[in-house]
């Protein structure tokens, strides 16, 4: 197995992905979403917003993955709506987290399941500020599929997000770290949608 993973600013990109890797027969119990609750700007066009639950009538569908968020707490992230194996590893790799092991919650999960360890802390970073990961545990053969559909619904650039954090001095993820406001949340994504690199 291996793991394909994408993070959205938009809610809607990131819930036609899920939706479109359940459609390329990627099996919902290997797709995972998790979003960060709370006010959030729901499209780049500033169209609207939710809170809590509404996280999660945003991106809910009538069947699939979506139909079974649910709403939780990861340490260090918040609040998020989530579904699938990611969520369950998370809240579960808290408790049985390592002593010494680079982290246990959500980048533990995600670095078990084979996400480079750097990556994984700009996701999970990510989630924190606001922005919606999807994470597809697929067989070799699905590999290119699920790539190709992470890749076709306006991912981030996980690159340019890592360079934004490290300008501000961020290090890594912190599972520590004091939850995101509903106002901080809308100004990071703000500012990821307005950033651009320094030359």
């Amino acid at each position: 197995m291996q793991t394909v993973t994408g993070l959205y600013d938009n809610h809607e990109d990131a819930k036609t992905a899920v939706n479109a890797l359940e459609d390329a027969g990627i099996s919902s119990s290997n797709i995972s979403i998790v979003s960060r609750s709370g006010k959030t700007d729901e499209s780049n066009a500033g169209e609207g917003a939710a809170t809590g639950a509404g996280v999660g009538a945003v991106m809910g569908g009538a069947g699939g993955l979506l139909a079974g968020l649910g709403m939780l707490a990861i340490p260090g992230v918040g609040p998020v709506v989530a579904a699938g194996w990611l969520v369950a590893t998370a809240t579960g790799a808290v408790a049985g987290a390592v002593a010494g092991g680079a982290a246990g919650g959500i980048i533990g999960s995600m670095t078990s399941a084979g996400v480079d360890e750097n990556d994984a802390h700009v996701y999970a970073e990510g989630v924190r500020r606001g922005s919606t990961l999807v994470s597809a545990r697929v067989e070799d053969d699905q590999v290119d599929i699920a790539r190709s559909v992470i890749d076709e619904n306006a991912p981030v650039d996980l690159n340019t997000r890592r360079a934004m954090y490290r300008e501000e001095g961020w290090q890594g993820f912190d599972e520590n770290s004091a939850d995101f406001t509903e106002e901080e949340l809308v100004r990071e994504r703000e500012r990821a949608r307005d950033y651009r690199p320094m030359a």
